[in-house]
């Protein structure tokens, strides 16, 4: 996450309008001194969520939801939290100014830069439905089955021949050649600067919030030089390992549902997102890696469905793809494509219908690796067959699962019609220990210190605006020097000073007092935990206790080991034990 200052996070608190954002996804109705409306996060039928305006925070009687404004744009819309933070500050017009001490790369505008990609999205858009060079495009376009309706709602373009024109149209709303460089829309060469989109039909791509932050160019001439698709050159905005084309459509629906559809091309994934189907991605220009599987992953994704095309490319590509998934431990289901057809084929002949028929029919992946590998072997032969058992025993030892292994041993013997043991699924045990990983918060290590101390502060924060005593009955109780965690110890001196000017503390407040990469981590920890605000009297309580016993048994445990170190006289060993039988008859009571 960049280093944002504290000045330009807390300009951004005080512009920022909750009402104003929620009712981008939620149809609320003023009532009284809140606003309410349907809860986005469960069915209901009668509005149980409430938004309060002056207080900045959300609440959901018929579920529980609550939060602030960044807790609902990172649960509903399912940013992280520097995604949440950015494109608050881009629809705020909030300059997020980043701190001296950052890297180079922090130190990338990405404000200006996504302007300047904005712009030229407007600008090649323009160019496609408004000249005559644009007019050849889209009749190509058109002979593809892609009409006005498609081109406008994922707004479609055209890169003229003529870089100069562009140049000057971007300048003339104060986007300049070296921000064109720098944004990857433009290159530099010995020649001097290029166009590497010339003469091609634009693709905008989007980060999870929907901002533009490349392009793909797609030629449409036979003429046109270069490959069939150009894609933006890699910047700190846009990098092809980790882009997901589509992502930005299909994040809400595929993080509800725990699937995925990923399809090989844009036109693709486009093709279904046109006729309703947001569970599509489609990888960019690269091959299908383990960036893309977490952020998938990242998003609860449990099942994918591999709908790519039925050449021998595409079989190559649904083998190395739902291998990795495998790996992982998702579920993987293979589509079985037509001969010679892909989905944006399908769907124009055949109806999005039959294509979520095709789906349905969606096979096992393992059904397919075994079919994928026995094109390999002679399969009449004894040793043909043994050569296949081998091999798919060998891809399926590497998937992560244990359990997933044996019961898909199990399953190839039934496949192939051998016994269990031939494949070796009897007393199969894991040979390594895998440590899962989440896309947020790196290798999941318990600490139970940061856990206790993480309740503390979720309580404080999550609840903060409708239990402002809380933050009184702690500060009451707890000193900073109760908390072991450095960054739940500055979180909670944050929330402290807060407090004592009659304030709480919401994630912004955090991001901006803490200052460090570890704030993310922190508010990762704090916000996808639930709290029970009907039991939360108690169970608040009951935390601050804890830290309180935990206080208690450390200094005892000091005393213990000061006794027992053979370091001190008799009458400093007199004092120690009494100091320690004291301290034993007065455990610690939370004070009213």
């Amino acid at each position: 996450m960049p280093l944002f200052t504290k000045e330009s996070l807390e300009t951004l608190k005080q512009r920022v309008d909750i009402v104003d954002v929620i009712e981008s996804y939620v149809e609320l109705k003023r009532s009284g001194v809140s606003y309410k409306g349907l809860c986005p996060f469960h069915d209901e039928k009668s509005p149980s969520f409430h938004v309060t305006k002056g207080q900045g925070f959300f609440h959901c009687f018929g579920c529980g939801a609550h939060g602030d404004v960044i807790s609902f744009l990172m649960q509903h819309a399912k940013l992280s939290f520097s995604d949440a933070v950015e494109m608050l500050a881009q629809r705020y017009q909030v300059t997020l100014e980043v701190v001296e001490s950052a890297s180079e790369r922090d130190k990338f505008d990405k404000a200006a830069h996504k302007q300047a990609l904005e712009r030229a999205c407007q600008l090649y858009h323009h160019f496609l439905l408004h000249t005559s060079q644009g007019h050849a495009a889209c009749k190509y376009l058109y002979n593809r089955g892609i009409d006005l309706a498609f081109i406008q709602r994922f707004r479609l373009g055209y890169a003229l021949p003529e870089r100069d024109l562009f140049c000057k149209a971007m300048a003339r709303v104060g986007v300049q050649e070296k921000t064109l460089i720098e944004a990857g829309i433009l290159s530099e060469s010995a020649k001097g600067l290029r166009d590497p989109f010339s003469d091609r039909i634009m693709f905008p791509i989007c980060d999870a919030s929907g901002s533009v932050i490349g392009f793909s160019g797609r030629k449409f001439k036979e003429e046109t030089f270069g490959g069939k698709y150009v894609n933006t050159s890699e910047t700190p905005l846009f990098k092809k390992s980790k882009v997901l084309f589509g992502l930005d459509q299909s994040r809400r629906r595929m993080a509800k549902e725990r699937q995925a559809i990923i399809v090989e091309g844009q036109i693709d994934a486009l093709r279904l997102l046109f006729h309703g189907l947001d569970l599509v991605v489609a990888s960019q220009g690269t091959a299908f890696g383990e960036s893309h599987l977490k952020e998938l992953t990242g998003l609860g994704v449990r099942e994918v469905f591999l709908a790519f095309d039925s050449d021998k490319a595409g079989r190559e590509a649904a083998f190395k793809v739902g291998h990795l998934f495998a790996k992982a431990g998702v579920g993987v289901k293979v589509m079985q494509m037509p001969q010679g057809a892909d989905p944006d084929s399908y769907v124009q002949s055949k109806g999005i219908d039959a294509f979520l028929e095709l789906l349905k029919g969606s096979g096992d992946y393992l059904a397919f690796l075994v079919e994928h590998l026995s094109m390999q072997f002679d399969l009449s032969s004894p040793a043909g067959k043994n050569g296949l058992v081998h091999e798919s025993v060998r891809q399926i030892r590497q998937w992560e699962e244990p359990v997933l292994v044996h019961e898909s041993l199990r399953r190839l013997a039934q496949i192939l019609q051998l016994p269990e043991e031939a494949v070796g699924s009897v007393g199969i045990a894991p040979t390594h220990v895998f440590t899962k990983k989440s896309a947020f918060a790196g290798t999941l290590e318990i600490d139970p210190d940061r856990v206790l101390e993480s309740d503390l502060l979720r309580w404080l924060v999550i609840t903060g605006p409708l239990k402002p005593h809380f933050a009184i009955l702690a500060i009451k109780n707890l000193k900073p020097s109760h908390f072991c965690v450095p960054v739940c110890r500055r979180a909670f001196e944050t929330i402290q000073e807060a407090a004592e000017i009659g304030q709480t503390c919401d994630f912004l407040t955090l991001a901006a007092h803490l200052g460090d990469s570890e704030v993310q981590e922190l508010i990762h920890d704090l916000h996808f935990r639930k709290v029970n605000l009907e039991r939360s009297e108690g169970l608040f309580r009951t935390v601050v206790q804890k830290l309180l016993e935990r206080e208690w048994m450390s200094k005892r445990e000091e005393l213990r080991l000061k006794i027992q170190s053979g370091s001190c006289s008799d009458e400093e060993v007199t004092a120690l034990l009494q100091e320690f039988d004291r301290l034993k008859k007065t455990p610690p009571k939370v004070v009213e």
